[in-house]
């Protein structure tokens, strides 16, 4: 404990909670009025600091949408209505994640009900879809084929999700919420830096279907340069068509046959009815206690919530913060952890609707001491001698050890927080930056490649290097298993204390659990959090990716260990946080490892 002023006194001991150093300032000048606080407060010498909002907040990866959907708190809005204008929005300004023909999760924390939702707006495999499709006459995985056509395309769900989410939560009117995206693509929006380069980094993707390269290229085929003003008629009248008409505004009027006409031309495998069809699915969220926290996800088809609470639970014995952050002693044991988990996902996971997952023997603590009593404290584990811990079925082993593979990381998250301290957490996908590369000629956006997400064929590896099984198998109607995976944190008293998120493929369920490790184990503040260096390891392949800030003394006693360390190609992860704060209002911290990203205040 220490003292501001005569009789003010603040614990010393940093959470997530923060406030502002105007705050401090104005604790000394009234301390004698100042309760004792159980809520400790962020010291503001701090090198990272969050940005502060006296009722609501929004964080994403790109802030023109952050500061729509924090506009939309302003007119009256909640949580949930600004949600989906940030949503609608980074589908105009930030083309290679943001997204209409995609999908996603949604947690929505209600707190006058007391109640979390899971929302699963995952794209699903087609009518015509077959186990097989992706499988060349030799039997082996067409890479070109599951990842770059327009058959990798599932039907999409992210604008039946926002539609749900909105017309049962929200307050404010459809077309209020969603008229500053459209507004966006009218009037164009002004190229940064990161759109310019994302644009060119993916132009040979881009330049091979026609409608792609008229809508991301100048009628010169000319690139986009920094501060060019990018306008999009076409995706504001889809837009447009939603606000008036709703869920059949996108699944069955034009937009509908639109898409349907690209299929028609490309070959592609979604119908009419397929799109009719689409349904949004409330799941019950997943949670266990860490600590005295609960800490609840997605439930299946994401793979993020079941494995992230998994590793919880294995490292929840350990008596972390002693050990000293990003020590050695501490990435071994994240890296064991991480190890068990991936092994488990390559077997158990798929969509519940088609397949069993046996979720509550996986987040059961008896099977995490299990687990936890297998990890050698001194020396690394092979993966080869790792296997999913339930049970073992060869059929579900098949493995690939030296395949490289090219990591796509381009999934988009956002977070929101407003007045009342309704909470979301969001994330969707194309899967690839700029999903399939094939747009819908005359409604202005991009497919998904969320087909590849599926296992094509058991044992092989998909884009992002996971290893997957029968029960993420193809089938029609089913839903590919997934990465994303969106948090709540609630604190001891169950309200509401952070919600975040991430894009990154499989490293999403490594970087997500590291941020909240560093907050609840290391009493790191959100921003602070979100900076610091991460590690990833999905089981296969064994090697352990590491960004720049681990030390080279650590990296030599890991190695020294048996782990094999290499540093990760990129950066991982962009993680988009908003808690509650210590005196009310809300705090946000967007991660800087993204270009464009970041907090908006509610003003």
């Amino acid at each position: 404990m220490w003292s501001i002023g005569l009789n003010c006194r603040i614990s010393t001991k940093v959470t997530s909670i923060f406030v502002t150093f105007a705050y401090l300032i104005m604790l000394s000048s009234t301390c004698g009025a100042t309760p004792t606080l159980d809520t400790p407060i962020i010291d503001p010498k701090s090198r990272f600091h969050p940005v502060y909002s006296r009722e609501g907040m929004v964080v994403s990866q790109e802030i023109i949408a952050s500061r729509i959907g924090a506009n939309i708190l302003a007119l009256g809005g909640n949580a949930v209505d600004a949600a989906v204008a940030t949503g609608f929005a980074l589908a105009v300004s930030l083309p290679r994640a943001g997204n209409l023909a995609g999908g996603g999760f949604m947690l929505i924390h209600l707190t006058k009900r007391n109640e979390t939702i899971a929302l699963d707006f995952r794209e699903v495999a087609p009518a015509q879809a077959s186990r097989d499709m992706f499988l060349d006459l030799n039997g082996d995985v067409d890479n070109e084929l599951a990842r770059s056509s327009i058959k990798s395309s599932g039907v999409p769900g992210t604008v039946a999700g926002f539609l749900h989410a909105h017309e049962s939560y929200g307050r404010l009117p459809l077309r209020q919420v969603i008229q500053p995206a459209i507004d966006l693509a009218s009037k164009g929006i002004v190229v940064s830096v990161d759109l310019a380069h994302s644009i060119i980094s993916r132009a040979n993707r881009l330049r091979r279907n026609p409608a792609t390269e008229n809508y991301y290229f100048k009628s010169s085929g000319a690139f986009y340069q920094p501060g060019d003003r990018f306008i999009q008629k076409d995706l504001a009248d889809t837009i447009r068509r939603i606000g008036v008409d709703g869920h059949a505004g996108f699944y069955e009027k034009k937009t509908a046959k639109l898409i349907v006409e690209q299929m028609k031309h490309s070959g592609g495998l979604i119908t009419l009815d397929d799109l009719k069809n689409y349904r949004v699915v409330e799941r019950k969220p997943i949670c266990v206690y860490y600590q005295d926290k609960n800490i609840c996800s997605m439930p299946p088809p994401s793979s993020g919530g079941v494995h992230l609470l998994q590793m919880l639970n294995i490292l929840e014995d350990w008596d972390l913060d002693t050990l000293g952050h990003n020590s050695a002693a501490y990435i071994h044991r994240l890296v064991e952890s991480m190890r068990r988990a991936y092994a488990d996902r390559s077997a158990y996971l798929g969509d519940p609707d088609f397949y069993d997952v046996p979720v509550s023997q996986i987040l059961d603590k008896r099977y995490a001491a299990r687990l936890r009593k297998e990890i050698d404290l001194s020396k690394a584990s092979l993966s080869s001698d790792v296997y999913p811990g339930l049970a073992i079925d060869p059929d579900r082993l098949l493995r690939n050890l030296n395949k490289p593979v090219k990591e796509s990381v381009e999934t988009t998250h956002f977070s929101t927080r407003d007045k009342w301290g309704n909470t979301t957490s969001t994330t969707t996908t194309l899967n690839f930056s700029f999903g399939s590369g094939i747009s819908v000629a005359g409604a202005g956006f991009l497919l998904n490649n969320e087909m590849d997400d599926f296992s094509a064929k058991p044992g092989s590896p998909n884009g992002y290097g996971l290893i997957g099984g029968v029960a993420n198998e193809i089938q029609p109607g089913k839903r590919p298993l997934s990465a994303m995976t969106p948090v709540i944190v609630f604190d001891s008293t169950g309200d509401p204390l952070m919600a975040t998120g991430s894009p990154g493929g499989s490293t999403i369920i490594s970087v997500v659990l590291q941020v909240i490790l560093n907050i609840l184990e290391f009493d790191m503040g959100i921003a602070e959090a979100t900076a610091a260096a991460r590690i990833h390891h999905q089981w296969l392949p064994d090697r352990v990716g590491y960004e720049k800030g681990i030390s080279i003394d650590t990296l030599n006693i890991l190695r020294n260990m048996g782990h094999s360390m290499d540093e990760a190609p990129r950066v991982l992860g962009s993680t988009q946080t908003v808690s509650k704060g210590a005196l009310g209002g809300s705090i946000g911290a967007s991660d800087t490892r993204r270009d464009g990203a970041g907090a908006a205040p509610q003003n």
